[in-house]
């Protein structure tokens, strides 16, 4: 199955019915003060990047993710049932991993309800692990906060390159000399 993953800027009838679906997934499971999820409004933040998943052009699944000064934080992570098990989840975490590195991030944190058994195993399986990583939201009773390193590009010489957008012009002048 060829999984398309694509940024979207706006909430598109795709992201609204996916988002509501996971409220109502949520709501099934957890009472209202132990739901933590964005709302939908707030998802379309300078810091936030929203993905979506598409299969033969249908939306099957999404995820965003928060760039914080620091950290990166997976938001919104669902999948219809329907694709489940086909390599979704996976195509969409490799594409919130890249958004994360490509922003010079070396953490990955995220909230998830500990009632999620399949998403927690998705995670369990990419190398997450719980952790105290609470992003920006205060984790509740029902609440399980995983988080994982993530390791940053290598340049030829083995210094860790950053987007360079993220340097100062001082910091690019010093490691351009160290590497001569």
């Amino acid at each position: 199955m060829d999984v398309l993953i694509e940024r979207t800027i706006t909430p598109t009838d795709d992201v609204r019915s996916l988002i509501a679906e996971l409220e109502d997934h949520l709501a099934a499971g957890y009472p209202p003060e132990n739901r933590h999820g964005l709302a939908l409004d707030a998802i379309f933040q300078p810091h936030i990047q929203l993905f979506v998943a598409l299969v033969g052009g249908a939306a099957v699944g999404c995820a965003g993710v928060a760039l914080f000064a620091d950290f990166a934080e997976l938001k919104r992570m669902y999948v219809r049932p329907p694709a489940r098990g086909r390599g979704v989840a996976d195509a969409l975490l490799a594409r919130i991993e890249t958004a994360t590195r490509d922003a010079g991030l070396a953490r990955l944190c995220l909230e998830t309800g500990d009632r999620q058994l399949a998403a927690i195993r998705v995670y369990s399986r990419a190398g997450f692990s719980r952790c105290n990583c609470a992003g920006s939201e205060t984790p509740g009773p029902r609440s399980a906060t995983w988080g994982r390193s993530m390791r940053l590009a290598m340049s030829p010489r083995g210094v860790e390159s950053q987007p360079r957008a993220r340097l100062s012009s001082s910091l690019s002048a010093a490691l351009y000399a160290a590497a001569r």
